[in-house]
Parts: structure tokens; sequence; C-alpha cells
């Protein structure tokens, strides 16, 4: 066998249905959210579980707190699967960010891996905190199946440091919608992406709301 690592976003926000910039605030799941919890758990529940792991932010919590009370496994909360912070430009949307930050904006947009939000965090950054906890995975368990409920951008920069992708291309390359299931298993030649951002678990109403 090998270990397979399944990267579940949480469920819908009201940030991730507008679009504004959220990061390290800290808001609830919507109702449709709570629904894409359930829906996850009921869909993945079979699975023979490992360990579940999650960033402490309550969108998560609420997230993965379905599947944990139908395997009776602990959440271990990781405080590196945080998601990215946005820092001034927390709570703003990209119109707002990009008038009144101009210059910082244009070069997040264009290199985001060295440049951050105005005082906030690069995709280096995330990384370095996020790495960790792969690599922590990675040596408890060699084979099996290991979940992490975390969020868009740190998902995503996951991904890109497995695969060898840019890491200032992080949102270019890969999307990882609200609910979405990515799986990496580790097998003899490294990392190999075997499913991006499934979603196909979910009722057709919640599927048609996009959750970016």
């Amino acid at each position: 066998m090998s270990l397979r690592l399944y990267l579940l976003r949480h469920g819908e926000t009201p940030y991730s249905r507008s679009g504004g910039f959220c990061g390290a605030l800290d808001p609830d799941l919507t109702p449709e959210g709570e629904q894409m919890a359930v829906a996850f758990a009921t869909a993945y529940a079979g699975i023979p579980w490992q360990a579940l792991y999650v960033s402490p932010m309550k969108r998560t919590l609420a997230t993965l707190r379905p599947l944990a009370e139908k395997t009776g496994l602990e959440m271990q909360i990781r405080e590196g699967l945080r998601e990215i912070h946005y820092g001034e430009w927390e709570g703003k949307t990209h119109p707002e960010v990009r008038d009144s930050y101009t210059e910082d904006y244009l070069r997040w947009m264009t290199e985001p891996a060295w440049n951050p939000p105005t005082g906030g965090e690069t995709a280096v950054q995330i990384a370095n905190r996020a790495m960790p906890v792969v690599a922590e995975i990675e040596e408890k368990f060699t084979d099996g199946n290991v979940l992490i409920v975390s969020h868009k951008a740190t998902i995503r920069v996951i991904l890109c440091s497995l695969l060898g992708i840019d890491l200032g291309r992080y949102r270019d390359r890969i999307e990882v919608l609200a609910a979405s299931v990515s799986v990496i298993k580790f097998d003899r030649y490294g990392p190999l992406l075997e499913v991006l951002g499934e979603r196909n678990y979910l009722p057709e109403s919640l599927r048609e709301r996009a959750g970016t």
C-alpha cells in the first residue's frame, strides 16, 4: 500500500461566496457550507482513515466535525494549516484593495511567492509552515489514508510544493473550490496527483454554488 493524502477545502462561507479577502478572519460556515460538511462525511466515512488533520479556524473545524463524529477519530489541529494572512487587506474586496494598495496589489498579483499582501504572508511563508505538517504525516504514516482540512491558498501551496510547481503560480495552475477534495498518492517515484478539486459527492444544488 501507499500513503494517500486527501486535501479538503472547507465548506462555503460568506467570503467564499463574495470573493472578498478572508484569510485570517474567522467566519462560520453558511448553512450551505454546513450541508457540504455533512455531505462529505456521508460520502467519505467508509474510507479507513488513519488520521484527520485540520486548521484551527472555525470554518475548517466545522467542516471536519461531522466526519470526526462518524469515525470517532480525534481532530489533529495544526497551526501550520491556517489560511494565508492578508494583512491590511482582510475583509476588503479586490477592487478596494486594488484602489487603496495599488503597488502592493500588482506585485502580489504578479509574483505572490515573494510579494505579500500589505502586512500579510507570501506563498513561501505559507509553505514554510504548512509543509512541516505534511512531513509529519509522511513520517508517521507509510501507508493508508490521511485527511487534511484546510483552506484555498494553503491547499494550493501544498499541492504546488509537492508537485514541483512554482509557488508564484499557485493561483494560476490549481483551482480549489469550496468543499473540493484533492488526493496525492506518495508513490515510489514521489507525490502523484490522483484527484484534483473533486466535488461530485455534493448534491447538484451545492455543486452549483461555485464557492471560489
